[in-house]
């Protein structure tokens, strides 16, 4: 299959529900993201866009996907960087499955373009995201108050 693919998966001390929650709830999500959150209609086809702090839209999709707590899926496209937008859409599945006193969370990112700059750029954010995140539901506090460089 042609195209570009980034995968992270972890695992968080956590409930299936809480993380669940961390994922969707926009006031969470400002937490562990650097200050950016959703805009969403949590069903299938509904809207969805990720807001910057300081206002600007950021990406832009739908909602193709939505079993909570185990599944969602966006199609998902950036707003903001020309070259990035210039791509299309891409598809982010999350999907969280328990694991004993944790869950498992893959994320999976993916466009039909081979060495995609998006998947590029996605694949130095995830990372910081997703640690954080986990960080902050196992803890309470992030790993990174803000994005590096």
């Amino acid at each position: 299959m042609a195209g570009s693919t980034f995968v992270y998966v972890t695992f968080i001390r956590t409930t299936p529900a809480a993380l669940w929650q961390a994922l969707t709830e926009p006031e969470f999500t400002r937490r562990y993201w650097d200050g950016v959150y959703h805009e969403a209609e949590w069903r299938v086809g509904g809207a969805w866009k990720l807001m910057l702090p300081d206002g600007r839209v950021g990406d832009t999709g739908e909602v193709l996907e939505f079993d909570p707590p185990r599944r969602l899926v966006l199609r998902w496209r950036n707003e903001f960087r020309p070259e990035l937008k210039e791509e299309g859409d891409s598809r982010c599945t999350m999907e969280l499955e328990p694991a004993g006193e944790a869950v498992k969370l893959t994320v999976t990112h993916s466009i039909d373009r081979d060495e995609s700059k998006f998947i590029e750029a996605v694949s130095g954010g995830w990372p910081m995201i997703l640690s954080n995140l986990k960080s902050l539901l196992e803890t309470g506090s992030v790993v990174l108050e803000s994005r590096p460089g």
